[in-house]
């Protein structure tokens, strides 16, 4: 049995893709469930840096969400 690779957005990719800004983007995925945060939440110097990697289904999901 071989696994396919979902493919994942960034916040970036999936902003244009919907016609939205980068934040509204971290805004509705930050704590949906799925998606893969990569960095820091917290650093004890400078700002906390924290990647989203939105996996396709997740995307699809709250977009489903959003459109009722």
């Amino acid at each position: 049995m071989s696994a396919v690779a979902e493919k994942h957005y960034r916040v970036k990719e999936l902003a244009e893709l919907w016609g939205l800004g980068e934040q509204t983007i971290r805004d509705l995925f930050r704590e949906e469930p799925g998606v893969l945060k990569i960095g820091q939440r917290r650093r004890r110097i400078g700002r906390p840096y924290l990647v989203l990697s939105i996996p396709e289904s997740v995307a699809a999901r709250v977009k489903t969400r959003l459109a009722a």
